[in-house]
């Protein structure tokens, strides 16, 4: 069983190819934001919770997190892997998961990291904010508030992997255009063919 780790700033353009990675190596996509969502949607007191600490930028307790990640690894059958989106988001959540899959005899295959300038991030979650209605997303000081929280929280993962020997960064600045994101694409593929 293939487990990567899709990683990257926020906006980085990691839901836009998450898709085709998992088409492409017939794996199953685990976007933490859409677990959070679903449970938001379904108006559950995990999606209450969840709703409170997003609104105002924070991160969900790892705990949560890490139950709903673990739930399914458990009850997906039929793939080859595991497409992980949006966690881990710190070192904490980087050995719990080690933790969680040397239980199960395995580990992480690679993090896969697309990465942007802190420029093109703000432009990207204000165009995604206004394409998909989310709110949260289009005020100013949540912006800043997630591209801190990313450099202070997240980015020391990068060091984590890189020890690890796991770690692949890809260029996640193809252009605005369709062409663009074709462009990221290929790069992605052609790293993930190495370790397929």
């Amino acid at each position: 069983m293939k487990y990567y780790v899709l990683f990257g700033p926020p906006g980085a353009g990691k839901g836009t190819q998450a898709g085709a990675m998992v088409e492409r190596y017939n794996l199953r996509h685990i976007s933490t934001g859409e677990l959070l969502r679903a449970e938001i949607a379904a108006g559950t007191q995990l999606g209450k919770q969840a709703k409170a600490l997003i609104d105002n930028g924070n991160l969900v307790p790892d705990e949560i997190v890490e139950g709903m990640i673990e739930n399914t690894f458990a009850t997906v059958k039929g793939v080859d892997g595991f497409l992980l989106d949006g966690f881990p988001r710190t070192l904490a959540q980087a050995e719990a998961l080690d933790r969680m899959l040397a239980g199960k005899g395995e580990e992480v295959t690679a993090c896969v990291s697309l990465m942007i300038p802190d420029e093109l991030i703000k432009v990207r979650i204000k165009h995604r904010a206004t394409i998909e209605g989310r709110a949260d997303d289009a005020r100013e000081e949540t912006v800043n508030n997630r591209i801190s929280t990313y450099h202070a929280k997240t980015e020391p993962l990068i060091d984590f992997y890189r020890k690890a020997g796991k770690y692949v960064e890809i260029d996640g600045d193809g252009g605005p255009t369709e062409e663009g994101i074709l462009v990221v694409r290929s790069r992605v593929f052609e790293a993930m063919d190495k370790l397929a």
